[in-house]
């Protein structure tokens, strides 16, 4: 009889032996990255758990690796997965991933840069921190000790210029001219100065005192309202 494809025989004989096929699959070298980062057609509709963090590609980007995907063979993209080496050339040959690399090597520099400066400029900060501590402890003192008094000066002048401290002072100058002009009065009654004298004398003391009294009136009343 004639074999037809399919046929149990022909099946029979196709299928190779289970100890060929354990050796076979044996040999086959296991891939780098974890079996968890890839995942199965229908694993991909299931909705993921808030303890998974994908991660987030923009469109533009994911062309661009497409890109370069597209051109390789089925054996290019199997050692891709299968060699951590060849994955890792082909990352780093990535415009994106080299953009990234210089600007991280350039950021390095800079910070290597102002690193240096810093350590240059450390006498100088040193000086400058001494100084400081120099002016604290001398100018520094003797600036607040002026100050302590121009502060003292102040207050004395407030204090003497205040409305009571002026009210008090009109007040003695009051009693002065009223008592020079009691002792003109008794000069007078004794004899002891001429009329004329005494009336011009004793008018102007007394003009003297009614207007410093009409002041300190005045004063007082406006400072009392």
């Amino acid at each position: 009889m004639f074999n037809f494809w399919g046929s149990k025989d022909q099946q029979g004989q196709s299928r190779p032996p289970p100890e060929a096929s354990s050796s076979s699959s044996q040999q086959q070298q296991q891939p780098w990255y974890s079996p968890s980062l890839v995942s199965s057609p229908s694993s991909s509709s299931r909705p993921q758990t808030s303890g998974q963090n994908p991660a987030h590609v923009s469109p533009g980007e994911a062309a661009g690796i497409i890109t370069y995907l597209k051109d390789k063979s089925v054996d290019e993209l199997r050692k891709l997965l299968s060699d951590k080496d060849a994955y890792q050339q082909f990352l780093h040959s990535l415009d994106q991933v080299k953009v990234q690399n210089n600007i991280k090597d350039e950021l390095r520099r800079e910070t290597l840069q102002l690193a240096r400066e810093n350590l240059e400029k450390e006498p100088q900060i040193m000086e400058l921190r001494n100084q400081c501590k120099i002016i604290r402890t001398t100018e520094l003192a003797a600036a607040q000790e002026k100050l302590n008094e121009l502060e003292r000066q102040k207050e004395e002048i407030l204090k003497f210029y205040s409305p009571g401290s002026l009210l008090n002072k009109l007040q003695e100058a009051m009693n002065e001219v009223d008592e020079e002009s009691e002792a003109l009065q008794e000069k007078f009654l004794e004899k002891e100065i001429d009329t004329a004298a005494f009336v011009q004398k004793y008018k102007k003391l007394r003009t003297i005192y009614h207007r410093r009294a009409l002041i300190h009136l005045a004063a007082k009343t406006s400072n009392i309202g």
